[in-house]
């Protein structure tokens, strides 16, 4: 039943996303008149690209001019090419490339035009001709998707439309995680037909950086199959406050272990060196979005600042250094409030100190740096603001000045913005320097030639069926998982361990498919009949209050179970001998659930066969714990939100992990 409503919860909170962005299309569908837009805009649409011979080199006419003109031309250096480019390019079509919009598509891999209940990945609003020609952005993030063979068509589809703009600039697409086996409405894609694995969670808990870049190598095959060019990940934010709702896209919090993990994932996205066959990443969220004060996430109105009152700010940076010394492509700041740090107090994409000063001051950050995605239009319903813009500090600011303070502090790119005519405006009226406008468009184009999206931006869609989610990426899939694993409680009362189980018992399930269950032993279906019961809980959380649509995705609060759902748990253990397995999505305190239990383990998103090996001993565990768990929600209050492993007598301590040898 617990799993059903688990289930229930993933679907309402994908709803809510939904609800929300749907809200956005019918405003902005009328605000907008989208379908008027895109008669419009129709009229911008130029001819197709043509390819062409010109003294023995072939290459692709984007601007249908009969010529070869350096932009063009793959012989030329990236510079040139870039330079040659820019200087063709209009103010709109410079500002609309420093946007990075959302995007929808149709089921049937077709460009999603209008707002429509039919097809509910088009609920974003914009359609894609009008964000294409009527704004002049070429930068979309895919977030609700269809099978591969669909998104495939779909890309190449978009590619076709983009090669009939004026200068056939071509588009890049990115995406949050789509491969792991557990989705966060918000945080995360979801996986469609690609290979999942556990959480990054998970990932740290195998203490294995070389099947970590394994697992990003074979995203990054599945991203090039689909043609995603940008990966928004990884994040790694350290899991300094366990109260935080976004710890489960982290790889734990330590930052060392994060830094060796975060070198092997670019590496295997990217590369040595960030080229044709790259997926480039936008490494999140500078300088480090752990240490919110008391765990609230910064997306939500009710946030309280990022905080460091272990004085342990340069901690968090020690990732970013990794990061840079990778060569990651592209950093996102994080909405946070940096409190108490002789700074301005607005959120870090807003801040000068922390983008010009720090990251492009101290760390001579040459690449794109894209704000994280809502910082500058509120959504609103009937006039009533149902999601804020993330922009702390600068509430009282207009859209304009917010943009302003984006540029002035030394960003590129607005994440979810689609509004590049004020750009354009902010340069018309003087207040912004079209050098700094090339400075920004001039980063962003060079990614785009290096990834070699200007010679051929087009997939194959039959080896996009083909390769995506192919029995050889599974396989490694199920290595990771199993690996992810950890043993935290193996009974030895009657001296004997309780784990691994013998096949063939009486056992109970909950929460567990019994299908699958029923490969290890005999299920039964009352906990009284079974020799052991196997049950799957969840990290507990708790919705916060006054904090809109998003503050029923991301939630935070106490670690421990109330008395409801603690009584529950503790029932069904008194019943029969209990293996528990706790979906670790943040630390969680369970002392009572612990000493109840005959064997415990932690998970961070996994199948059921990956923990039923587990348990019958077809696979030794090996995972140790990427956080600590603390002892009591007492310890988790006194602990400094940006320090490390710094409850009071953790129950189980950061690094720990049994095996059967």
């Amino acid at each position: 039943m617990k799993k059903l409503f688990k289930i229930i919860g993933i679907i309402l909170g994908s709803l809510i996303v939904l609800v929300i962005v749907l809200a956005a299309g019918v405003i902005l569908y009328f605000k907008n008149s989208t379908g008027k837009a895109f008669k419009e805009n129709q009229k911008m649409i130029g001819d197709e690209v043509k390819t062409m011979t010109i003294e023995g080199f072939t290459f692709r006419d984007l601007n249908k001019n009969g010529k070869l003109d350096i932009y063009e031309d793959s012989r030329q250096t990236t510079d040139a090419r870039v330079n040659d480019l820019i200087s063709q390019m209009t103010l709109e079509e410079k500002a609309g490339t420093m946007f990075f919009g959302m995007i929808g598509m149709n089921r049937d891999g077709s460009l999603a035009e209008k707002f429509s209940l039919k097809e509910l990945s088009a609920f974003y609003g914009w359609g894609t001709t009008e964000m294409m020609f009527g704004k002049n952005l070429n930068h979309f993030n895919i977030f609700v998707g269809s099978g591969k063979k669909q998104m495939a068509i779909w890309y190449n589809n978009i590619q076709k439309l983009a090669e009939r703009s004026r200068l056939g600039i071509p588009v890049t697409i990115a995406s949050d995680p789509r491969n792991h086996y557990f989705t966060n409405a918000l945080m995360s894609a979801f996986a469609g037909d690609m290979t999942t694995f556990p959480q990054p969670l998970g990932l740290a808990a195998m203490r294995d950086s070389a099947l970590v870049a394994e697992f990003a190598n074979i995203a990054r095959q599945e991203y090039l199959d689909l043609g995603i060019r940008v990966a928004l990940h990884p994040q790694i934010d350290l899991a300094t406050e366990p109260r935080w709702g976004r710890v489960s896209g982290t790889f734990g919090e330590d930052a060392y272990l994060t830094a060796m993990l975060t070198t092997a994932y670019i590496k295997g996205f990217q590369g040595d060196t960030l080229g044709v066959n790259s997926v480039a990443c936008m490494t999140k969220h500078f300088p480090g979005g752990g240490p919110q004060k008391e765990g609230i996430d910064p997306h939500l109105p009710i946030q309280k600042g990022q905080v460091y009152p272990g004085n342990n700010f340069d901690y968090h940076l020690i990732p970013f250094e990794a990061a840079f010394k990778a060569g990651t492509a592209s950093i996102m700041p994080y909405y946070g409030v940096p409190m108490n740090r002789n700074t301005e107090e607005v959120g870090f994409s807003f801040n000068h100190d922390m983008i010009t000063g720090l990251l492009r001051g101290k760390y001579a950050f040459e690449g794109v740096v894209c704000t994280d995605w809502g910082l500058v239009s509120d959504i609103k319903l009937f006039g009533k603001v149902i999601a804020p813009a993330r922009a702390w500090g600068m509430e009282k600011a207009s859209e304009e000045e917010r943009v302003l303070k984006i540029i002035n502090a030394g960003v590129d790119q607005l994440g979810g913005e689609v509004c590049s005519e004020i750009i354009v405006k902010l340069v018309n009226d003087g207040k912004i320097p079209v050098a700094r406008i090339d400075q920004s468009v001039k980063r962003l184009l060079n990614q785009k030639f290096v990834l070699g999206l200007f010679d051929n931006p087009f997939i194959d869609v039959e080896k996009a069926v083909k390769e995506v989610g192919n029995e050889k990426y599974k396989s490694v899939a199920r290595l990771a998982h199993r690996k992810s694993l950890v043993l935290l409680k193996n009974d030895t009362t009657n001296k004997s361990p309780i784990l691994p189980l013998k096949s063939g018992l009486k056992i109970f399930v909950q929460n567990i498919d019994p299908i699958a269950a029923a490969k290890y032993g005999t299920v039964v279906d009352k906990p009284e009949l079974a020799d052991f019961a196997i049950i799957r809980i969840s990290s507990p959380d708790e919705e916060y209050q006054n904090a809109g649509l998003l503050g029923k995705l991301i939630k935070g609060g106490d670690l421990d179970f109330k008395e409801e759902q603690k009584k529950e748990i503790l029932d069904l253990i008194s019943k029969v001998p209990a293996i528990v397995d706790i979906t670790i999505n943040r630390a969680a305190v369970i002392p009572e659930i612990t000493a109840a239990s005959k064997g415990l383990i932690a998970s961070f998103g996994s199948p059921d066969d990956a923990l039923l090996d587990i348990v019958f001993g077809k696979f030794n565990p090996q995972g140790k714990l990427p956080l600590e768990l603390p002892s009591s929600m007492d310890a988790v209050r006194k602990q400094k939100e940006d320090v490390p492993y710094d409850s009071e007598n953790p129950l189980f301590p950061f690094g720990f992990g049994l095996s059967y040898n």
